[in-house]
């Protein structure tokens, strides 16, 4: 059992509820310094120091009483507070004590929450407000240096705070962004697969359905059949985004290396020949890694759909020690001046992604287009039989 990452799943949990609920939060905050403050009025004291009345109970729960809108008004809570403070001092003899809880509450909530200003105009209160306490106190220069570190200390802890939260929040900006970029890429995979496919599937209907209607009826089916496909994976990629949402369709999984031989026959229902082989030990691959891989193959062939005129296209895919490499080559008219649009940056941003490579260029003896990526494989995935 792993109590590292139980403690560490409940304290996620916790703070969860506490973003959820903050006025609860802020009233525990105030029962908790309250019962911190009730301390000296229930031990016993000696006849020489300030009776514990209820007057002056009274007015350290005024004290309190503020902390509760701490988060929504941080400056007019410390007013209110210092206010409280002056008048348990002047106008009762009660127990004094040991830290000036309320005060650091305050100090530490403007420091994290506030803007400059309310900062600024904390700090200058502290410089005239610190030194007359100690002096309504003790008039000791130790009481003086203690109080000004103490309050020092919850000024940077809420600093500290703050900056901690501002990286949180760049963190999930960024993570935000790359889930964006990624759903974009998969979006694109999908419909640019799907729709190139699917106009060379209809332009080619109209001549065979007067040469050969056997092969038109053919054609129109692919065109079914691969809008089908689009369309569940569209549905799956929703069904991620909606999560949680009542009525979201079952989730399907992500297409791998398995899925790659019914990609292959969709495209040479569409006329191109594809010619599909594996090399090597063919390997149980991450779930991600899989999922790149095919998108990869997918992203290629596609382009020799829209881009390259071929007839042929070849597809190998070799396991090798710790890598995995993928080539996508066809006969077609090769590489233009200025090619390489969203389909090749997203290829190699997927293989990036893993720690890999991707290259592209002319094929074979400078004919044709081919597309090389070199995907590494973690160590240890079982060997399953060499498929082709």
């Amino acid at each position: 059992m792993d109590i590292r990452g139980d403690l560490r799943s409940r304290w996620e949990q916790v703070r969860g509820w506490g973003t959820a609920n903050p006025w609860a939060v802020d009233i525990g905050i105030a029962l908790l310094v309250q019962a911190a403050m009730t301390m000296p009025f229930v031990v016993p004291r000696g006849p020489e120091l300030e009776p514990a009345t209820w007057p002056a109970y009274g007015l350290t729960a005024l004290t309190v009483l503020p902390l509760v809108w701490r988060r929504r008004a941080p400056l007019a809570v410390l007013l209110a507070i210092l206010a409280a403070s002056a008048l348990y001092k002047l106008a009762v003899e009660g127990p004094g004590q040991p830290l000036p809880y309320t005060g650091l509450v305050s100090v530490y909530t403007i420091a994290a929450l506030s803007p400059a200003w309310q900062r600024l105009t904390t700090a200058a209160l502290l410089v005239v407000a610190v030194p007359a306490s100690v002096w309504l106190n003790t008039q000791s220069a130790r009481e003086l240096t203690f109080s000004l570190f103490v309050f020092g200390a919850a000024y940077v802890f809420g600093r500290l705070q703050d900056a901690r939260q501002r990286a949180h929040r760049v963190e999930a900006e960024q993570a935000a962004a790359r889930e964006r970029a990624r759903i974009a890429r998969e979006m694109h995979d999908i419909l640019s697969h799907a729709v190139s496919l699917m106009v060379v599937q209809a332009e080619a209907g109209p001549v065979a359905v007067r040469a050969a209607p056997a092969r038109a009826e053919a054609a129109f089916e692919a065109i079914s059949e691969t809008g089908r496909e689009a369309m569940a994976q569209l549905r799956h990629m929703l069904g991620v985004l909606r999560e949680g949402d009542e009525g979201t369709a079952p989730r399907r999984p992500q297409p791998d290396l398995a899925g790659i031989p019914d990609l292959v026959a969709r495209v040479r229902a569409g006329g191109l020949t594809v010619d599909y082989e594996t090399e090597g030990g063919v390997r149980a691959l991450p779930a991600a890694t899989g999922a790149s891989a095919y998108r990869i193959v997918q992203e290629a062939l596609t382009n020799v759909v829209k881009h390259a005129q071929a007839r042929r296209a070849d597809v190998r895919l070799a396991y090798a020690d710790g890598v995995l490499r993928v080539t996508v080559t066809d006969d077609g008219r090769g590489p233009r001046p200025g090619s390489g649009g969203h389909g090749l940056v997203g290829i190699r941003e997927r293989a990036a992604a893993h720690g890999g490579t991707a290259a592209m260029g002319p094929g074979p003896a400078g004919r044709g287009f081919e597309v090389r990526v070199l995907l590494p494989v973690p160590s240890g995935t079982e060997t399953a039989e060499a498929g082709r």
